[in-house]
């Protein structure tokens, strides 16, 4: 192995037998005996092969059920390989899972010793570092009470302090960030921080691409239990977000396609560039092409579009009997309007109007054709992001 790597996993391969039949009571287990006792194979990982090289700062990213924890989890030796292999060159601190190594029913003070002992350390030095670990954890007046009495947060800080604090050449840290509020978030950002700028060697899961852009010089991207890319953080980043678009495209299709329709009106989601979309990031611009294919265009007197959030909010509506528009739409028989999304993150649903007098409609389009918005790079809070400028006094 080479000494500048700090972990080498070679080809590694991970299936679980999974039984075909459960036998819940003394009845079932007599019945099975006479089916064929079937086991399914769920391959887990599939010849996963990388270095993380002394003082790497290591993201880790993919989609739920990509095989991120079960990589982890070997990495942690809480699980043996089917085939291929782990190098590690130094001792390994893993947070890999709220609550493994702890016991609910002993206190904080001695849940401290009990993981410091699981990771390799001993009492003495435990208590060396038992100050510091409570005091970083900010619950000191906790630690005689019993860790079941504990809510999730507070928790989880525990965990992190043990992890931070008796740290070994080698940290993994799984979805750290998952669970507790804003300032233990910020202390956490502190630390990685301080990590990185001490070379320190982290391997980090995380859904946050924003954090792998900030803190990893290397990232990973895995699907399905094969590599998908490896290397740039915000090129693996980036790629990721790409997934996730495409897995959230999929998915609203398969809502619009179960919406029942309207008579006549329809309405297509495109982006700026003209090609179909459902899925935009905060400030894009998008475009709904509404058409009513065989309703004559002389019973048409305006349409109405809306745009509602899943939750219920209306964002916004317009109607094409009070804008400047040519005069011969109706007779093409479609008409695109286009906006800019300068709205929150989530998930909104179209509601679209043809009318044949003002108040009268004709046709409607009650739950149209969903698309989601994401998070952009321009931050802002509430609904909607409204036009401003900053005014100097003079």
């Amino acid at each position: 192995m080479d000494n500048q790597a700090a972990v080498k996993v070679t080809d590694l391969h991970k299936e679980f037998v999974l039984p075909q039949h459960k036998n819940t009571s003394i009845k079932q287990s007599f019945v099975n005996i006479t089916r064929k006792n079937g086991k399914t194979t769920q391959k887990v990982l599939d010849g996963v092969s990388f270095e993380v090289k002394k003082g790497d700062f290591f993201g880790i990213v993919g989609r739920n059920g990509s095989g991120k924890s079960t990589l982890l989890k070997i990495l942690a030796g809480v699980y043996s390989p089917t085939s291929g292999g782990v190098t590690l060159n130094g001792k390994l601190t893993p947070f890999i899972e709220l609550g493994v190594g702890f016991n609910p029913e002993l206190s904080g003070r001695d849940n401290i010793f009990l993981n410091g002992a699981l990771l390799g350390f001993t009492h003495k030095q435990m208590e060396a570092m038992y100050d510091d670990i409570v005091e970083f954890a900010e619950l000191e007046p906790f630690m005689d009470q019993k860790l079941k009495n504990y809510s999730s947060g507070m928790q989880v800080r525990l965990a992190f302090s043990i992890a931070i604090k008796a740290k070994n050449e080698i940290l993994i840290f799984d979805e750290v960030l998952a669970v507790g509020d804003e300032a233990f978030q910020r202390k956490c950002f502190d630390v990685f921080e301080q990590y990185k700028a001490e070379k320190q060697t982290l391997i980090l899961v995380t859904h946050d691409m924003e954090t792998v852009r900030k803190f990893c010089n290397r990232a990973m991207l895995i699907s399905k239990g094969r590599i998908v890319e490896i290397g740039n953080p915000r090129s693996v980043a980036s790629k990721y977000s790409k997934l996730n678009q495409e897995s959230t495209d999929q998915g609203v299709e398969k809502q619009n396609q179960s919406i029942a329709t309207a008579k006549y009106l329809k309405v297509d989601i495109l982006g700026e560039d003209g090609r179909r979309r459902q899925s935009f990031a905060a400030g894009d611009r998008v475009r709904f092409n509404i058409s009513w294919k065989g309703l004559p265009a002389s019973k048409i007197e305006s349409i109405g579009i809306n745009i509602f959030k899943q939750s219920g909010e209306h964002i916004t509506g317009i109607n094409s009997r009070f804008s400047d528009h040519t005069k011969d739409w109706k007779e093409k028989g479609d008409i695109t309007i286009e906006f800019r999304l300068d709205v929150a993150p989530g998930k909104y649903f179209i509601l679209a109007v043809a009318f044949e007098q003002e108040g009268k409609p004709i046709d409607e389009l009650i739950e149209g054709p969903k698309f989601s918005v994401r998070e952009s790079e321009v931050k802002w809070s509430g609904l909607v992001s409204l036009p401003y400028r900053w005014i100097e006094r003079k």
